[in-house]
């Protein structure tokens, strides 16, 4: 089916606006059919799992004809569970929040009646609740419903499950006859068809049916991971796969600028999407991670909407999916094109009940997979070094290198073996083994720095893609030393002079001496040094 965007299905700018602070940019199939349809004032019975995006296909409808000046309730959407009640009323409250007016109140069991009252007093255009709640209230009067010109019954079928069969009914006879009546229902038994023929007149069927998830392309791993271990894993399979672009799923907006953090400090091109974003900021991230300058993006799911990228070689569930469709939508966005591509799950005890769930959904495999040694880890960057070797004495000429070799062995003891080992040792790990002993002696001359602070040389620059945020965030996740304590960040080309304060000089030379910025090694060492 084709996509339709949002701003083709004629809806109002506050609503448009709101939709796109959401990070929706084009409707699911059954929004795509549902909204206009609702939209002309038809009773609907809409066929559509959970997932689907259905509490926006019923939602903005609602919100395209609810009257904001008249404070009496005009909609009610029942559903299932409190749970349900509440994720409904935050998507209807999220869609509407540039609409002047509007209230919406969740009420369901469970919840002190008299607070729910208290609050259906202040008037509220738009009740989503459970049937038995909803009915409790009409009876006592504290719902009234002579306004009500629209109801939707969410999830039908497991309201009927769960025996809600007579609070429904009961609810249906209280509101005005002259009203839409809109069902949604992921099965259609025979309850719900007579419900449909007694209460609903003329009805349009709208029908989508759950795509099956068909995968060849992705390899899909889980590790047992501590929570506290997942950045650490998560570092690991970026530096053993090194793919070129990753996905990183969080389930939660806090976790994403945790994780966002995390990967910075450590040297990595990462940046966050979650829906506490501008658009403004959203367009910038997706644009830098769709022409590579981002090549780690962490997003929340509703985010994630709208991301079509095909070179996204990864995608790593940091917190497993909470609804087995996420898992879909998330690991689908690797394998474009014919490409493979990979997909790794993070999962710690009771979760791989869930885990299961998902490969019964799936019909596929999700491989235990060994968590990466730094043995492993050594050994693909010694493949990497070894390889990128090869490339130079096929391509370059080394004449006067192997010269300067020959003539150091002909002057000292070492063989070419010995001068070989060294320099992969180099490559490998830098000058780690001159760190803490050289430092605890050091002391700085004049670096070139204002009173106070030391001037450091590191010798990565635009060139390579690196912004001051890269360089900053670095330090402090290196060294942990906060980052507001960083001088001036003076950007040239292939280099780059940093300032730090003096008592932090030795502390940043030495947790910088072995890390990677954006994933690329660096040298660090004070600057014009006398």
């Amino acid at each position: 089916m084709e996509t339709v965007r949002f701003d083709e299905l004629n809806l109002h700018p506050q609503i448009l606006r709101g939709i796109r602070e959401m990070g929706f940019e084009e409707a699911t199939p059954i929004q795509s059919k549902a909204i206009p349809t609702v939209m002309e004032g038809v009773d609907v019975i809409g066929q559509a799992q959970t997932g689907t995006g259905k509490t926006a296909a019923f939602g903005i409808p609602l919100l395209m004809k609810v009257d904001s000046h008249n404070k009496k309730t005009q909609a009610i959407v029942l559903c299932p569970t409190r749970e349900l009640a509440i994720q409904v009323a935050e998507e209807i409250r999220s869609l509407a929040k540039y609409m002047h007016g509007i209230k919406t109140l969740p009420v369901y069991g469970g919840q002190d009646i008299v607070k729910q009252i208290r609050s259906l007093k202040g008037g509220a255009q738009i009740i989503i609740g459970t049937p038995g709640r909803v009915m409790d209230h009409l009876r006592r009067k504290t719902i009234k419903c002579e306004e009500v010109n629209t109801i939707v019954l969410d999830e039908a079928d497991e309201m009927l499950n769960m025996g809600f069969r007579e609070d429904i009914e009961t609810v249906l006879e209280y509101i005005p006859t002259e009203r839409q009546t809109v069902l949604f229902s992921a099965t259609m038994p025979k309850p719900i068809l007579d419900i449909t023929k007694k209460y609903q007149k003329n009805a349009i069927t709208i029908k989508v049916v759950k795509k099956e998830l068909t995968v060849p392309n992705i390899e899909q791993y889980y590790y047992d991971v501590k929570h506290k271990d997942k950045v650490e894993v998560l570092s690991r399979l970026l530096d053993v796969y090194d793919p070129k672009l990753s996905l990183v799923f969080c389930n939660t907006k806090r976790m994403v600028d945790e994780l966002v953090n995390a990967l910075q400090g450590r040297g990595y091109f990462a940046e966050g999407l979650h829906g506490d974003m501008k658009q403004v900021q959203r367009d910038r991230v997706m644009n830098h991670f769709r022409n590579g300058k981002t090549e780690i993006l962490v997003a929340t799911d509703v985010a994630a909407r709208g991301i079509d990228v095909d070179d996204v070689e990864a995608v790593f569930n940091f917190d497993i999916p909470q609804d087995d469709e996420y898992y879909v939508h998330r690991i689908g966005r690797t394998g474009r094109a014919g490409r493979t591509g990979r997909s790794f799950t993070f999962i710690k005890g009771k979760e791989v009940y869930k885990l299961k769930d998902i490969q019964r959904y799936c019909k596929t495999k999700i491989l235990l997979q060994k968590i990466p040694s730094m043995e492993d880890v050594a050994q693909v960057k010694l493949e990497k070094i070894m390889e990128h070797i090869g490339t130079i004495i096929e391509e370059e000429d080394l004449t006067s290198m192997v010269n300067m070799i020959e003539m150091q062995v002909n002057e000292s003891d070492y063989t070419a073996m010995d001068i070989a080992a060294a320099f992969l040792k180099l490559a490998l790990h830098g000058n780690e083994d001159n760190g803490q002993s050289t430092m605890e002696n050091f002391e700085f001359g004049d670096t070139g720095a204002e009173e106070g602070m030391v001037r450091l040389f590191i010798n990565i620059g635009k060139k390579q893609h690196i912004k001051p945020g890269d360089i900053l965030g670095a330090i402090s996740g290196e060294s942990g030393m906060p980052g507001k304590l960083v001088g001036a960040i003076d950007m040239h080309d292939k280099y780059t002079f940093v300032e730090v304060p003096r008592e932090y000089g030795k502390e940043v030379l030495q947790a910088m001496s072995n890390s990677k910025i954006k994933g690329k090694s660096i040298n660090i060492e004070p600057a014009n040094q006398k």
